[in-house]
């Protein structure tokens, strides 16, 4: 049942038909879709900020994703002179940033591990 006002509107060939079958999930009309989605996005961004965050050159820490079978493996390479800053003593900074990334990893469902390349 139409009225005068839709057809003005949207016109005879321009009419929005209702899908019987549409669950009303928007979710699934993201174009990133669940297959596009970068898997331990969410704990490397964190790691990244963070990491940059702590060092002095922060436009030299890289933080790269490699996936390992059920594992993200989160990498981070940094300034030599900044080891010691994402390392901490005794690796209690490194240590924290592997508990904040396994945190932001299980929020996404991912297992996460974080590494730092010499």
């Amino acid at each position: 049942m139409s009225s005068d006002f839709e057809d003005e509107v949207a016109g005879p060939g321009n009419r929005i038909e209702e899908n019987s079958s549409d669950s009303g999930n928007f979710l699934e009309d993201e174009v990133g879709g669940p297959g596009n989605s970068i898997e331990g996005g969410t704990a490397k961004a964190v790691v990244d900020y963070v990491a940059r965050s702590i060092v002095e050159s922060p436009d030299a820490v890289d933080v790269t994703a490699k996936q390992r079978g059920e594992v993200v493996e989160l990498l981070i390479a940094a300034d030599s002179n900044d080891m010691g800053r994402l390392i901490g003593k005794r690796g209690r900074v490194i240590q924290a940033m592997r508990q904040l990334a396994r945190a932001a990893g299980a929020a996404d469902g991912v297992k996460t591990t974080v590494d730092v390349l010499e």
